[in-house]
Order: C-alpha cells, then sequence, then structure tokens
C-alpha cells in the first residue's frame, strides 16, 4: 500500500485526527475577550531575530528606529487587560501517581503565550510519554514565519519518545503498522485550543517517523531504547534532516510541499525538558531557556540555569562556530553578534539559508513549482557564505537530578528573558507559588526622598494575593509591566497590550511561558 493510503488508515482508525490517534488530548478553554487600543509608547530598538541591532539604548542617534506616536483618549480597562492575557492560559494537572508503581515527577504545569508578531512565531508542547515513563515539554521559537517552529513542535516529542522506546515496543509499532491494527499511543497531548496542528502534512509526518523507527530497529545497538540524553541529541538531528530532505523531494501535492520548504526556509531554536524517573534532562538549541528554581533550607530562592544562550554573547559558542571554518573567515562569521551579519542563534531547526550550498538553495526556489512570493521565500543567501553549513540544530543536552530543593522549572522564549533575569523570573514564580511577596532590591542612589516614599507607598499596596491563578501568566504580567523601580505599573502594562499589531513587534517579541511545578512525594522517594 502507498504511504498515503497508510496514514489515511492510521488518521481513519477510530474516527480520530492524527493529534488524537497517536494521543488523546486534554484541552483547556478559557472565555477570552479582546480589544486593542493603539496607544502611544516610547519603542526599544528593533530587535526580530533579522532585523537590525546595534545594541545600543535606543534613546539616542539619527539612525535608532522610532515608533510613529499616536494620540489616543483611552486606555484598556483591568478585564480588558487580563483577557488579553489570558487568552492562552493553560493549567493543567497531572495524577501523583503514573500508573506505573511510583510518584509522577511533575504535580502540574502551567502555560501560556503572548503574541507581537502576527501570527504569533512562538510555538509549545506538553505531553506524556505512554510507552516510557516520564513528561516533554518544548518551546519553539520562531523566525523568518512561523512554519518551521509549528512542525517541529508537532513532531520533535514523537523522534523523542520512539528514541526511547525498546526495540519490543517498537517491533509492536511495526506489526501494528503491516497488519493495519490500530497502533498503540505513543504520546497524551495537553492542548490549548488555540494550538494549531499541520493536519494536511499528518500522512508525511507518520511515513517519516516510520522509517525512523524501522532504522532503530536495523539497528544492533538500540536493545532496551536510547538513553534520555542520547534520544533528545539524536532526536533533534534527526527531525532537522528530515526537514531538509522533505524540501528537497517530491510531494504528494503542492501544499505539502509548500509547508515543507516554508518549515525548512523558516527557523526556530527549541528547548525540551524531559522529567522522568531519572530527573530532568534539558536539550536545548538556541537562545531559548531553562531555569530550576530552588528554595535553600532557610527559606530563601536561588534560580539554577540549565541552559546556556547560544548565541554571540556565548563566548564559548563563538568559538565553536569559528572552529568548523577556516581562519580566513573568522572576521565575517560574526558581525554585529549576528551570524553572518544576519541571524542572532548560532543554532537552530531549518534555516537552511544557513546550510545548503548556493547551489541546492536556488536549484529547490526555482524548480519546486512554487509560488515563491505567495510563500514569503526570496532569492537570498547570507553576505560571506564561503564554507557552508555555518548553523546546525545539535542540542546542548544536561542533567539534572532532582531533589527535595527543586520546586519548579520554568521553560520560556527569548521574549521572557529580554524583560527579566533568571533571578527575577525565579522570584515571581516563588512569591506567586506560596503567597508570599519577595520584595526586589531596589538601589537607593537611584531615588530621591520623595521617589523612595512613593515606591514604599506601590509596594504596600503590593502586599496583596497575586491577581493570577496561573503562574506563566503572572510572568508574563511582569515581563511587560514592570517599571524602572521593579514595581508593577499597570499604566505601561495597558500601554504594551493595546499596542497595533504594526508596531507591537517593535517593542517587545513572542512570548511563551511553561511553567513546571514538581511533585515534591517523588523526590523523596527517589532520594531515600
Amino acid at each position: 500500500m502507498s504511504g498515503y493510503l497508510r496514514s489515511g488508515l492510521l488518521l481513519y482508525t477510530g474516527g480520530r485526527h492524527l493529534s488524537s490517534f497517536f494521543a488523546p488530548s486534554h484541552c483547556v478553554i478559557p472565555d477570552t475577550l479582546w480589544k486593542t487600543c493603539p496607544l502611544p509608547y516610547q519603542a526599544r530598538n528593533f530587535s526580530s531575530r533579522r532585523g537590525r541591532s546595534d545594541g545600543s539604548s535606543g534613546q539616542d542617534g539619527e539612525n535608532t528606529l522610532r515608533a510613529p506616536r499616536r494620540e489616543m483618549d483611552f486606555q484598556l480597562s483591568r478585564l480588558q487587560i487580563n483577557a488579553v492575557l489570558c487568552a492562552n492560559e493553560q493549567s493543567v494537572s497531572i495524577p501523583e501517581f503514573d500508573g506505573r508503581g511510583g510518584p509522577s515527577p511533575v504535580l502540574r504545569f502551567e502555560s501560556n503565550q503572548l503574541s507581537a508578531n502576527t501570527p504569533l512565531e512562538d510555538r509549545r508542547s506538553s505531553t506524556s510519554c505512554l510507552q516510557t515513563r516520564g513528561m516533554l515539554f518544548g518551546i519553539f521559537d520562531g523566525h523568518g514565519g512561523h512554519a518551521c517552529a509549528q512542525v517541529v513542535s508537532e513532531r520533535l516529542p514523537y523522534y523523542i519518545a520512539v528514541s526511547m522506546m525498546s526495540e519490543s515496543v517498537l517491533e509492536d509499532l511495526e506489526a501494528a503498522m503491516e497488519t493495519l491494527r490500530p497502533v498503540p499511543p505513543i504520546l497524551q497531548w495537553y492542548k490549548h485550543h488555540n494550538d494549531y496542528n499541520y493536519r494536511e502534512s499528518a500522512a508525511l509526518y507518520i511515513d517519516h517517523l516510520r522509517v525512523y523507527w524501522q532504522e532503530l530497529l536495523a539497528s544492533e545497538e538500540h536493545g532496551d531504547g536510547m538513553r534520555p540524553a542520547d534520544a533528545l541529541s539524536y532526536a533533534f538531528q534527526r527531525l532537522d534532516t528530515d526537514l531538509s530532505l522533505e524540501a528537497q523531494v517530491p510531494l504528494a501535492n503542492d501544499l505539502m510541499r509548500n509547508t515543507a520548504i516554508q518549515a525548512a526556509f523558516a527557523g526556530c531554536t527549541a528547548c525540551v525538558a524531559y522529567i522522568g524517573p531519572q530527573g530532568v534532562h534539558v536539550a536545548n538549541a538556541g537562545d531559548c531557556r531553562a531555569v530550576l528554581g530552588v528554595q535553600e533550607h532557610d527559606g530563601s530562592w536561588s534560580a539554577l540555569p540549565l541552559t546556556q544562550d547560544h548565541n554571540a554573547a556565548n563566548v564559548a559558542e563563538v568559538e565553536r562556530v569559528m572552529q568548523q571554518h577556516p581562519a580566513s573567515e573568522r572576521p565575517t562569521i560574526i558581525v554585529d553578534d549576528r551570524l553572518l551579519g544576519v541571524l542572532m542563534p548560532l543554532r537552530a531547526f531549518g534555516d537552511v539559508r544557513f546550510k545548503w550550498r548556493r547551489e541546492l538553495q536556488q536549484s529547490v526556489l526555482e524548480n519546486g513549482d512554487s509560488d515563491l512570493e505567495a510563500l514569503n521565500l526570496y532569492q537570498y543567501a547570507p553576505p560571506n557564505y564561503l564554507t557552508p553549513p555555518y548553523l546546525e540544530a545539535t542540542p546542548e543536552v544536561t542533567y539534572h537530578r532532582l531533589g527535595p530543593q527543586d520546586r519548579f522549572l520554568i521553560l520560556a522564549s527569548d521574549g521572557l528573558w529580554d524583560e527579566m533575569t533568571n533571578d527575577e523570573a525565579v522570584r515571581l514564580v516563588a512569591e506567586h507559588l506560596t503567597g508570599i511577596h519577595l520584595q526586589a532590591p531596589v538601589s537607593a542612589s537611584k531615588l530621591n526622598l520623595g521617589q523612595m516614599h512613593q515606591l514604599l507607598l506601590q509596594r504596600r499596596a503590593r502586599a496583596t494575593p497575586a491577581l493570577d491563578l496561573n503562574g506563566a501568566t503572572h510572568l508574563i504580567r511582569h515581563a511587560l509591566g514592570t517599571n524602572e523601580y521593579g514595581e508593577m505599573d499597570q499604566e505601561r502594562l495597558a500601554t504594551m497590550l493595546a499596542l497595533p499589531s504594526d508596531l507591537a513587534r517593535m517593542y517587545r517579541d513572542d512570548i511563551t511561558v511553561t511553567v513546571i511545578y514538581f511533585n515534591q512525594n517523588f523526590s523523596k522517594t527517589t532520594n531515600q
């Protein structure tokens, strides 16, 4: 049977689409209310991944990009602010015991997204592994459009889960496919109703996932499955290879081919956490971030980063890239803190403009019978493009064994980290979790007596329970509404949320946050 027919049968099994077939979905649908109103606010430097950024403050200079001022007579109400902030909010509780004789390491998770780009370029994923123990959480920050982040968010959890499966489980999957029997579910997805799937390409994705597990079965070394660290690393690389190949070969129809080309030429960074019986494994490629919230014995809180940003601020990462090219290229590989003067992250999925030879790029774009203008694609190669590839999706994988002091993990795209530090994020989630407000330190040298008095009054007023039931929403609220004194400014928040779509990206980035709360009974059991 053709791959198309096999996949069609799979999709029809049980009368459910792909996400339901591989995994029953858990949807959380909040009530929403949306109202935008353009308001003036001082613009920051343009900081999209492919825009200009000179690192200046954005206050002075002839070349500083400023947003036009618009005079308006109204602000968003508190109700409207909360509706905007909560539109993509998700909260999911996990059973305390995983059904396999032990406590689940995850007690619950809370997630949220706020767009600056139209449409939103970030994606997120949250799944339970049904054939192996553990959960997978991912944040995917797209650039050059949402296509790559969309595809990676849908497919990467499957590649990781399959990599960890034992040979016997993979044989069961293959036997079910061969005999057209229902395939054992691989993942249980926890989706928000706004999360989207590329159902049109589901047949292609299933076929290529099957090819992958067939290759694992053919390997004499697979046995009981890969260790989590190896599974994460290999899955990242394998999926990126599949994205590249799918853009080069004939596909079943124009829609499927257009999707494949868009995904390959766009790009995304990715940060994925696998939380299982052994603890937390985090795979990171790019500038999303994973930060652990730790409560010390004295009750204080500290932030433990589990990732490093792969950008020009990371000296070791820059040197890694430099070592892969001739010494003569050192002056041109990183220009204005960007790869070849164009791309900020130094690791990413897709972005074949930084991986393929020029001739291959030209051949795919010219001979693909696609409307490149409609796909927002164009013939372009970065300057000084001499010895590709300059970019890869190989992740940096870290491991942390969970202890009783480890309370939560924050995964977020760089839109959050542009606005706050690791310590600030942990402090905010900690105060949200405990209900105890932890005042941010303020330098008295920056304030006169009048300002200090005003700040004290504001802090007194803040000694109330948090407005948000969701920790991720709490972080986003403070990322946009915190003023120079570290205090929540409702007018600032209302202004940032009311910016129209043509201006919002000039002031902030898309923000996606997932906060995972750990089961304290799990860490007590595993550390006995």
